[in-house]
């Protein structure tokens, strides 16, 4: 246990949990835009139940290391390119986010028109929600977690004492994600131009998994998290605008 207590192990601690906290932004947006579809009274405990699952679920992967960097051998070659499971989850994954994703958009703008027409919102059951955040959980987690081990791994893979580094750093990340959580998803469903970013946003991640699952070509998440954070910026300066002119801000509402 004192081995842990190290300064190079304290730094390798707060930096994986930032970095857990910024690859979880993509899982926080998806469960938030899901969640806003239930009932009010329902939404705090799918946000909760869905980032504990993602919490347990790269926890567990974590302590089936082996396993996980198993999914990195080859399965079978097509026109010289290799292909892996963790390939085939992120293809997977990744198109399940883009097809949700431009759903969500389609889904966004009838709604939309719904409401002129006084129709009611139609809502889904909370296991749906649930159901599409594991799937999701999945193919988040073990983005997470190999990109935790790359970091931590000493050439002969993570040694115990990294394994709870990683361990305590999702803990740590899950838990901040969380406290946001909230606050997020009511930013988000009150502000309907955010709402169409962060769904943008996801569509961008749903590409980046296709595109690394279907070659060797890695993208750094960074350059998608600064357009969308500089997106976000704009907007947000846009608002501040409208609100100072006095126009509406959030569902046809003035500030």
């Amino acid at each position: 246990m004192a081995e842990l207590l190290t300064v190079d192990n304290a730094i390798a601690l707060v930096t994986l949990t930032v970095m857990e906290i910024v690859l979880g932004i993509d899982n926080v947006v998806f469960i938030a835009i899901l969640s806003g579809k239930l009932p009010k009274e329902q939404q705090p405990k799918a946000r909760s139940v869905g980032l504990a699952l993602a919490m347990l679920m790269r926890i567990a992967l974590l302590f089936a290391i082996s396993w996980i960097m198993s999914l990195k051998a080859t399965l079978f070659t097509v026109s010289a390119t290799e292909v892996s499971w963790k390939d085939l989850i992120l293809i997977t994954g990744g198109v399940f986010l883009i097809g949700k994703a431009t759903w969500e958009i389609h889904h966004q703008i009838n709604h939309n028109e719904a409401l002129k027409d006084g129709s009611s919102r139609k809502q889904i059951s909370f296991a749906s929600v649930i159901s599409q955040v594991i799937l999701l959980d999945l193919v988040f987690s073990i983005d997470s977690v190999l990109t935790a081990v790359g970091m931590v791994d000493q050439g002969d893979g993570p040694t115990d004492g990294g394994i709870w580094i990683m361990v305590t750093a999702v803990i740590a990340s899950v838990l901040t994600m969380m406290f946001f959580a909230g606050p997020i998803a009511r930013f988000i469903e009150r502000h309907s131009t955010v709402k169409m970013l962060a769904l943008s946003f996801l569509i961008l991640i749903g590409v980046m998994l296709v595109v690394e699952g279907s070659s060797d070509t890695h993208i750094d998440k960074g350059y998608v998290y600064f357009a969308m954070g500089f997106s976000v910026f704009v907007e947000l300066l846009q608002m501040r605008f409208r609100s100072k002119r006095g126009l509406p801000t959030a569902k046809g509402e003035k500030s």
